[in-house]
Order: structure tokens, then sequence, then C-alpha cells
């Protein structure tokens, strides 16, 4: 399908951008049902008659395009209400439910899934949270109706080429700002006809530096609006990256999202809601498709799935990560929708952990694919654009330093938590229930400071350190369950540990220069809280469940805490005889049934 362009869109500055395709599907009301809808929508990604299926998708990356029957299709599902609050007339309920949605997508291409959607919300995102009636409702309408679009970031230090460029603002004589600037890689940029972007609006790096704007392109002047050309990127190359010149742009008082000066803050509001996404969307859903593709090679091999040995000890791995990463997503989730204003810190340490745990991962699943991990043919090219594609998904708005600067000062807490020893301070058993009932998340409420610790990241240190405790009781069901509370045990000593390192640290008269060492608390914390995750989503399931339910077992938290100990260095015992491969059978069970890899399974088309 041809882009088309909209009237009057021949003028300079103006956005190639499809007309709204009609929407011709019934919309099942619940996100669980919407995302099993959209799977089958999108059908077999294997079949070679499928349009929007791994053919036509890697086809259409190797021509570095949108795959556009594909946009297309999710156009007509009305891909851009799930953006959109109910209150507003869309479909955005909950964080976890969107993620639901979203993950049919990023399984077969993480590039559509922000290209067509989800950079959209972290754009209106900043709207839903701090916009006047009349930008929340301007900004519903346009993507209700099939508008486009996308956000434009303030500059970090030593960040990457998404982050470089900057707009700058001062007042106009007349009345409302004159902006200037320009960003040479910005996904959408050449099909948006909106832009949320962060502008300088003062000098320095202080908080109060930066401002938010509305940037409507039908509200601007068209000579002051300059689209650059698109722009080649490794990863993610159907994705639109192209860039935007403003120069001498006047732009309306009434386009000012917030007050003036906000800038910062509003970013470390809504950049909660990013990190989920990524972490529980793009992330955990590239990641099953990965191991997908590690299975299905194994399988074809000549010795056929044989789950001993190295390979299978790999599979079993890879399987307990991602079922560990999900557990931790989903805790990170349901916060944001349960109590937004404590999810301040929790989302930094989610999309920490999960992206530098699946990226090992997959370093690990290229070994054991060997020569068809190069393989660019429809039945193994994906795990070659995952490669490429991954990484650029995981950066975010600055990567690693993004959540690193919300971590470090944090660590302080740590030495001074009062859940070290004391009862009750432990995270609510619903946010470690996948899929339970929830409420739509109040973005008015997501805060920039950490708020109370027991609703937070150290709640779920507290869940480990009770989990250690009651586990002691379970070790009669068995050795494994005596080797998971073993380990719990070993992990409840780390957390003091932890903390009494914080305290060292924070008391030292040159902690501000102690950068490294910080980092390396940071990773050993995430490790942790991803660990009490893991513990948690298996205690809660393991409540009135039959025996033989995989959550519900000790397999697949024993192994991931066994994989979590050996990266801080602990001492871990060998896992109990079978762990791994029984692990490895129920993967290749759901493998075989069609199967989700994600603590979900749900149904594949």
């Amino acid at each position: 399908m041809n882009d088309n362009l909209t009237a009057g869109a021949g003028a300079p500055g103006a956005a190639a951008v499809r007309p709204a395709a009609p929407r011709s599907f019934p919309v099942p009301g619940d996100g669980a049902a919407r995302a099993q809808y959209v799977e089958d929508l999108l059908g077999d990604p294997f079949a070679d008659d499928n349009p929007h299926g791994q053919r036509a998708l890697l086809a259409a990356d190797e021509r570095r395009e949108a795959p556009a029957a594909t946009e297309e299709l999710l156009e007509r599902f009305g891909l851009a209400a799930e953006f959109v609050p109910e209150a507003l007339g869309g479909r955005l309920g909950g964080v976890e439910g969107l993620a639901r949605v979203l993950r049919p997508v990023f399984r077969r291409d993480v590039a559509l899934g922000f290209g067509a959607g989800t950079t959209a919300l972290f754009a209106a995102s900043v709207v839903w949270a701090a916009g006047d009636g009349r930008q929340r409702r301007d900004t519903a309408r346009r993507l209700l109706d099939g508008g486009r679009m996308t956000i434009l970031h303030r500059e970090f230090a030593h960040a990457n080429a998404i982050l470089r460029g900057e707009y700058s603002a001062r007042p106009a004589p007349g009345g409302g700002f004159v902006v200037d600037g320009r960003k040479e890689v910005v996904i959408n940029a050449d099909r948006a006809d909106a832009f949320v972007a962060y502008v300088r609006t003062a000098p320095g790096d202080g908080p109060d530096s930066h401002s938010v704007f509305l940037l409507e392109t039908d509200r601007l002047p068209a000579h002051a609006v300059h689209r650059l050309p698109r722009t080649r990127t490794h990863g993610m190359r159907g994705a639109h990256y192209a860039g935007l010149d403003l120069e001498h742009c006047p732009v309306p008082a009434d386009a000012l999202v917030g007050q003036l000066g906000e800038g910062i803050y509003l970013a470390l509001r809504t950049f909660q809601v990013s990190r989920a996404v990524v972490s529980g969307g793009a992330l955990v859903g590239g990641m099953d498709s990965a191991l997908r593709y590690a299975v299905r090679a194994l399988s074809e091999s000549r010795r056929g799935l044989v789950l001993r040995g190295r390979r299978g000890r790999v599979l079993a791995g890879v399987f307990a990560d991602l079922l560990a990463c999900d557990s931790l997503a989903v805790a990170g989730m349901r916060l944001l929708d349960l109590a937004p204003e404590h999810a301040l810190v929790p989302s930094a340490a989610v999309k920490y952990a999960v992206s530098a745990l699946l990226h090992e991962d997959l370093d690990e699943l290229a070994a054991v694919l060997g020569a068809r991990g190069y393989d660019r043919s429809p039945e193994y090219g994906g795990f070659q654009k995952l490669v490429r594609d991954l990484p650029v998904a995981g950066l975010g708005h600055a990567g690693t330093a993004d959540t690193q600067a919300v971590l470090v000062p944090h660590l302080r807490t740590l030495a001074h938590a009062a859940w070290r020893e004391e009862a009750g301070h432990e995270a609510p058993a619903a946010l470690f229930t996948p899929g339970g009932p929830s409420a739509a998340l109040d973005f008015r409420r997501l805060d920039a400071e950490p708020r109370d610790p027991q609703a937070g990241c150290d709640g779920l240190l507290a869940v480990l350190l009770g989990a250690a405790g009651r586990l002691d009781g379970e070790r009669a069901r068995g050795p494994r369950w005596a080797a998971l509370a073993d380990l719990a045990r070993a992990f409840a000593a780390e957390v003091h540990s932890l903390a009494d390192r914080c305290a060292t640290l924070s008391g030292r008269a040159d902690a501000g220069a102690l950068a490294p060492a910080a980092y390396v608390l940071v990773d050993r914390y995430c490790l942790l809280l991803a660990a009490a995750a893991c513990l948690a989503v298996c205690e809660n399931a393991a409540r009135g469940v039959p025996e033989g339910v995989l959550l519900a077992e000790p397999d697949w938290a024993l192994l991931a805490l066994t994989r979590f100990g050996r990266r801080l260095g602990l001492d871990v015992p060998e896992l109990p005889d079978g762990v791994a491969q029984d692990l490895a059978a129920a993967l290749v069970d759901r493998y075989r049934r069609g199967r989700s890899f994600d603590l979900y399974g749900m149904r594949l088309a």
C-alpha cells in the first residue's frame, strides 16, 4: 500500500499520513480477549500465504520499509485506541492489559510495534498526565481518527543518536513562543502530524531548564517546519527514523503542556509508563520469539529435541529467565495500575533488569542456533532481525544511563530500611497475580519523587525476606522445594549484605565520586528485585492451584534464582537432579501446543 498525502500535505513541512482506514473489526472488551484477537488477526507467522507473516515482514525489513499491509490491518483494528484512556473514548485501561495487547505485535516485529503504535503512547502520556482539557480532547481525537504522534526527547549528555539535538523556545513579543532547533533521528518524524517536544526554555542543566510543548502541525506555519530525510539505522530498519528542523517557528501559548519549566519533572513521571511498556511488551514479547526460534532449530536438527546436555540446559535457563523477567515486568505494570504514585523507582529497576538479562539470553540463544542464527530466510530470519532490533528497543530514552540516574540515589534509602528488622512491609500480593483484577492507570497520579518504600522496590525486597521464611515450611514437599528454600535464604542474606554495602558507600565523604561502585550495587539490587518477583509469583500461583501447573511448581523459580545467584557470585549449590530437563520439557510442551512462553501461556495463531 502506498502512502497517500492528505489534502494540502504537499506544503513544506507537511507529513505523509495515510487517511484513517475504516475499522471493520468487532473488538472484544478486556485486554486478554483483545490480545488473543490481535494474535488471531495477525495469523500464523510462518504460513507462506500470510500477508502479515515472517515472509512479508522480513521482505519489508530488507527494503527498509514499514510493512504497509500489517500497519493497515492494525489501523483497522484501531490499535491507536489502545493508547487513549477510556474516559476519552479509547480502550486504555491498565498498563498490564495494554502490554498483553501489544505482545502479539512485538513477537512478530519489534519495529512494527514501535512504528505503528507505542511511540504515540510515549508522546500522548505527557498529555494524559499534565494536559489541559483541550489538549487531552484534541490528542484523543487525533489518535482515534488515525493521526500519528511522536516524541522529541531532550538531549542527554553521552547519549545515543536518538537523543542528540535540541530545541529551544523564547517568548514571542505578541504572546506564545518561538521554537528553534533540529533533531536528526526521530521515529515517525516524516509521518507524524503532532509532536510532543521537550524544549529548552531556560539556560543551564537545572530541573526547570525544559518545558513540554504539544506541536500540532495544523497549527504551525508550514514554512517553519522542515522534515528531514530518513536516517538509515542498523536495527529497526522498517521504522521511519527521520529528522525535524524547526526554524523560528511560532507556537501558540496554549501549546505548553503543564507549567513552564516542568519538562524534566514530566519526563520523570511519564517515562515510568514507557519503561513498563518497553519491558513488558517489546522485550518480553521479542524474547519469546527468539526462544521459539531456538526450540524450532533444535527440533529440526539431526538429533531432534534432545533435552539432556548443554543445549537443553540453555533452553531451560533462558525459559526460566524469561519467566522471571516477566514476573518483574508484570509486577511493575500492575504497580502502575494499582498505585502509580509509587512506581518511579520500580519502573526504572524493571527496565534495567529486563534489558540486561534478556540481552545476555540473546547471546546464549545465538550459540544454540549456530548457523541458523545467520539464516535470512522466513524460517529463521526473524532471529537475526531480533538481534538487531531488541537493543534499539532497549535504548528507550537514554538506555542504561536513564535508569541508573533514578536508581543510584535510591541506594541510600536501603541503609535505613525498616523492613530489614520488622515484618509487615511486603508489597501486596496483587502485584504478583498476572491477569488479576486491576484498575485503569491514572496518569495524573504518576509522581517524580520516590514514595512509601513498602509499595515500591523496598516492598519487593521485603517480599523476598518474607518468602524465605515461608518457604522453610515447604521443605517437606520434596528436594526441589527444599533447594528453593535454601536459595531464598541465601538471597535474603544478600539483601542484608546489599543494605550494609549501601550504608558504607553513602557514609563515605567521597560518595559522590564513587559512581562505579554505585553502579555495581544497582546491578545487584535489580537482580534481587527480579528474584523477589519470581518467588512472589510462584507463591501466589501455588495458592489453591493443583500441582503440575508450571508457575505453581518450584522448577522455574529454582533455576532462575540459581542463574541469578551465579551472576551475583553467591555460593550456589547444584540443582537437584532433573530440574533443567523437566523445565526444558515444559518449554517443549508449550512449543508443541502452540502456547506463548511468558507467564500467560496464551494460545498462538
